[in-house]
C-alpha cells in the first residue's frame, strides 16, 4: 500500500521531469511536453535533453544531475537500454515517482523481464513509485496534468478509467472525446512493475473527484490482494470492469502482449462478483453504464416503468427487463386514474405505458409526472420513436423538466438517428442517459440495482469450522516425503475426518477373502471401489459395485471390478478395492471441489454429480475463503438447484448439511495452499443430512 505522500507525487506532483523531452514533434518526448502544456498543467515543468535549448518556451534542462530540484514525478521516455541508469539518476535526487514511457520489457522475452525486475527492485528499494514501463502514462484533469503520449485531452469529469493496454487508452480517449465523456482519472498500468491494478484501484476509491471507476485488465498479479482491495472500494463507488483473456486465443494474446499468466476465466468471474465489481463484456457497455452510473441515482427496487409511444420497442423492452432481473410493475390505483383521465382511450395505461403513436411531448409530460409520483415505481425509462406526430425536442424537454424534480433514475431511450439527434444530445447534456435501443438501458439500469443491492446487503459472516491442523499437516508432509502428487486414498479420507467431513466407515482390502471379512464387520448393505493412485476416476473403468448385499456378491464383484481395471488399465496399480457402507437410498449426488487458481487462489465449485452438469457448464464458483452468505449462494446458484430444493413432490435435501461441507473446504483450501486440488464426489444428500463417500487430494 503507497503513503498519501507516494501518491500524491504520482497524481498531484508540483513538478514533473520529462526525460528524453525532444523538439521534434514526431517524438514521444515531445508530445509528453506538448500534452503538459495544453492541459495547462499548473506545477513546474522541467524537460530534460543533452542538446539544452527551449521546447515549446520552456528551458531544456541537459542532464538529470542538472535539475533544479528533485521532482516530484519523472516521466522517461528513453531507449530501453538507458532507462535503467535514468533510473539510477533519478533515485539519487530522491524523486517521488516515476513512470516509464518505453517498451520492450518483460513482453519482450527474458532479457527484458530481468531488466524489468530490476527496475521493480530499485523503486522498492529507494522508495519511488513506479508506474510502468510500456504505459501510455496518466491523467489528473483536476490539476492539469496529462503526462501521456495520447493525442486527446480529456474534458474534467467524474468517471475515472485505468488500463493495462496503452493503445486501448489512446483509443478510449479520442473515442470519449467525441461522445463529450470526461473523465477525473486516466491511468495506463503497463507490465505493472510496481503500481498494480489493485493500487490505483485503492486510490481512486479514495478519491474525492471520481464518482465511477472503469478499468479494463487482461491479467490480475495478485488476485487476493485485489480482491481485498475491491471490496472497499465498492462498498463506496461503483466499479466496473472489462476482463480480457476469457478465451484460450485472448489467454495467449495476453501472455504475448504483457507477459503475463491470464489465469482462469471462472476465477476472474467469481472474484468480480465477490467483490462487488460490475463485470462487461464489451467497450460498448463499459461506458454505457459508466454514463448512467456517472449521472443517475440508483434505483432502490427492481420495479421499471417504460413509458412508450410505439408498442413493439414496450415489447422488446418488456423482454430486456425479464432476462435482466426487473419487473414491470402495475401503477398504483392512483397513478391509474390519473392516466385514465389524462391520456386517449386507446392507450395502454399498464406497464409499459403506451400512449400511442400520435403522442405530442404534453402527452409525455403529463404521464411522466403521474409516474414518478408513484410510489410503486423505482425507476423510468422513456421510450420514443419519431412517428409524424413526435415533437422530439419539445418531448426531451418534457423529460428533463421531469427529472429535475424527481428523485428516481430516468432513462431515454430515442430510437432513431438523423431525427432524434438535438434531442438525444440534450437529453445527454442535461445527465440524462439517451440510447438507441431499449435492451443497454434496461442492463444499465439492472446493473445500477444491483449494485444498490450489494450496499445494502447483510454483513458478511465469516465462519471458522474447528479441525485438527495438526494431523492434516503430517499426512501431507507424509506424501511430499514419498514425492507423491496424489494423497493415499486412507490418507485423505483421514484428512476429511481431520476436517470433520461426514464419511461411511470403509476398509481398504487387498483381497477378496479380506472384502468378505470387512463387509461382515461394517454391516451389509456394502459398495466396492477400485483404489488406485493412477485412476482418478473410477467411472472410467467402471471401477465401482454398490447394494452388495451377501458375500457371493462381495467376492464375485471383487472379481469384475479388480479383472476388468486390469484390462482397461494395464499400467495402473492397485492398491486393492475399499469396503464402504452404503450410503442413504435415494439421495442426490453432489460434486463439491477446488483448485489453486495462478491469480486468485483457492477456486471452490459446486454442481451435481455426473458427466452432464460439466458439459452443460451448470456450476458455480467462489473463491475461499467463502463466508456464509457465498456457501449459500453457490449452492443455489446452479440451474438444476431446484432438483434439490425438492421437485416434483420430492423430499428437500439438507441444504445446511451441504453448506457446512463447503464451509469446511473452503477452510481447508485456505489452511494449505500447497494442496493443488480437491474433490468430493460424490457426496450423497438427503433430508437428513450428507455423506462425503469419496474424496482425491492432489498436492504440489
Amino acid at each position: 500500500m503507497f503513503s498519501d505522500a507516494k501518491l500524491k507525487s504520482l497524481f498531484n506532483p508540483d513538478s514533473i521531469a520529462i526525460i528524453g523531452a525532444s523538439r521534434n514533434p514526431g517524438k514521444l518526448g515531445h508530445v509528453l511536453v506538448s500534452n503538459l502544456v495544453r492541459a495547462e498543467y499548473k506545477g513546474k515543468l522541467f524537460p530534460v535533453n543533452p542538446a539544452g535549448g527551449e521546447i515549446l518556451d520552456l528551458p531544456v534542462i541537459t542532464s538529470i544531475p542538472d535539475l533544479p530540484e528533485a521532482p516530484d514525478l519523472a516521466i522517461i521516455a528513453l531507449p530501453r537500454e538507458q532507462v535503467f541508469g535514468a533510473m539510477e539518476e533519478l533515485a539519487r535526487l530522491r524523486v517521488g515517482s516515476i513512470c516509464v514511457i518505453t517498451a520492450g520489457f518483460r513482453e519482450t522475452g527474458r532479457d527484458g523481464f530481468d531488466l524489468e525486475m530490476k527496475m521493480a527492485d530499485l523503486a522498492r528499494r529507494r522508495n519511488i513509485t513506479l508506474l510502468g514501463p510500456n504505459s501510455l502514462g496518466l491523467i489528473n484533469t483536476d490539476c492539469g496534468l496529462n503526462a501521456t503520449i495520447a493525442q486527446a485531452q480529456p474534458a474534467k469529469g467524474s468517471i475515472a478509467f485505468f488500463s493495462q493496454s496503452g493503445a486501448l487508452c489512446s483509443a478510449i480517449l479520442d473515442w470519449a472525446d467525441g461522445e463529450n465523456i470526461g473523465f477525473s482519472k486516466f491511468v495506463s498500468l503497463g507490465n505493472k512493475a510496481d503500481v498494480s491494478e489493485a493500487d490505483v484501484l485503492e486510490a481512486l476509491g479514495d478519491d474525492p473527484d471520481t464518482k465511477v471507476i472503469i478499468g479494463y485488465l487482461e491479467s490480475v498479479d495478485d488476485g487476493e490482494k485485489f480482491l481485498r482491495k475491491a471490496q472497499i472500494v465498492t462498498a463506496k463507488k461503483p466499479v466496473i470492469m472489462i476482463k480480457a483473456g476469457t478465451t484460450q486465443s485472448g489467454a495467449r494474446a495476453t501472455s504475448s502482449h504483457t507477459g503475463s499468466m491470464a489465469g482462469s476465466v471462472v476465477a476472474s468471474t467469481a472474484a468480480f462478483r465477490q467483490a462487488g465489481i460490475i463485470q462487461v463484456h464489451d467497450l460498448e457497455e463499459l461506458f454505457d453504464l459508466a454514463r448512467a452510473f456517472s449521472v443517475q441515482p440508483l434505483p432502490e427496487g427492481p420495479n421499471l416503468t417504460v413509458v412508450t409511444n410505439s408498442g413493439g420497442p414496450g415489447i422488446l423492452a418488456a423482454d430486456a427487463c425479464e432476462s435482466a432481473g426487473l419487473h414491470l410493475s402495475r401503477p398504483s390505483a392512483k397513478t391509474l386514474k390519473v392516466l385514465t383521465e389524462a391520456l386517449p382511450p386507446f392507450a395502454s395505461i399498464y406497464n409499459p405505458v403506451d400512449i400511442i403513436g400520435d403522442a405530442k411531448a404534453d402527452r409525455y409530460r403529463v404521464t411522466l409526472e403521474a409516474v414518478a409520483k408513484d410510489e410503486i415505481t423505482n425507476a423510468i425509462m422513456v421510450l420514443l420513436t419519431p412517428t409524424a406526430s413526435a415533437e422530439i425536442v419539445e418531448t426531451a424537454q418534457a423529460v428533463i423538466d421531469v427529472a429535475e424534480t424527481c428523485d428516481k433514475p430516468i432513462f431515454a431511450c430515442f430510437m432513431g438517428e438523423e431525427r432524434i439527434g438535438p434531442g438525444r444530445d440534450m437529453l445527454l447534456a442535461a445527465g440524462i442517459p439517451c440510447y438507441g435501443y431499449p435492451e443497454p438501458a434496461i442492463r444499465a439500469i439492472a446493473a445500477m440495482h444491483a449494485h444498490y443491492r450489494w450496499l445494502n446487503r447483510p454483513y458478511p459472516v465469516e465462519v471458522c469450522f474447528r479441525r485438527d491442523m495438526g494431523k492434516a499437516r503430517r499426512l501431507i508432509a507424509k506424501s511430499k516425503k514419498l514425492h507423491l502428487q496424489e494423497l493415499p486414498f486412507m490418507d485423505a479420507m483421514d484428512i476429511a475426518m481431520a476436517y470433520e467431513l461426514p464419511v461411511p466407515e470403509n476398509r481398504l482390502v487387498r483381497t477378496s477373502d479380506q472384502a468378505v471379512r470387512a463387509a461382515k464387520k461394517l454391516g451389509y448393505p456394502v459398495a466396492l471401489k477400485i483404489v488406485s493412485p493412477n485412476i482418478s476416476n473410477r467411472g472410467d473403468v467402471n471401477g465401482v459395485a454398490i447394494d452388495l448385499q451377501t458375500p457371493y456378491e462381495v467376492r464375485k464383484a471383487w472379481l469384475d471390478i479388480t479383472s476388468r481395471t486390469q484390462r482397461k488399465r494395464p499400467d495402473a496399480y492397485l492398491s486393492g478395492c475399499l469396503v464402504q457402507t452404503m450410503g442413504p437410498v435415494n439421495a442426490r449426488e453432489v460434486v463439491v471441489k477446488f483448485t489453486q487458481d495462478p491469480q486468485f487462489g483457492p477456486l471452490l465449485s459446486f454442481s451435481l454429480a455426473g458427466p452432464s452438469a460439466e458439459m452443460l457448464g451448470d456450476i458455480s464458483y467462489r473463491l475461499a475463503p467463502l463466508t456464509l452468505q457465498d456457501a449459500q449462494d453457490i449452492v443455489r446458484e446452479i440451474k438444476s438447484f431446484p432438483l434439490l430444493r425438492g421437485a416434483r413432490g420430492e423430499e428437500p435435501v439438507n441444504l445446511a448439511a451441504i453448506e457446512d461441507i463447503i464451509l469446511s473446504m473452503s477452510q481447508m483450501a485456505t489452511d494449505f495452499p500447497e494442496i493443488q486440488e480437491a474433490e468430493l464426489n460424490p457426496i450423497l444428500l438427503d433430508a437428513e443430512g450428507a455423506l462425503v463417500t469419496d474424496l482425491r487430494l492432489t498436492i504440489g
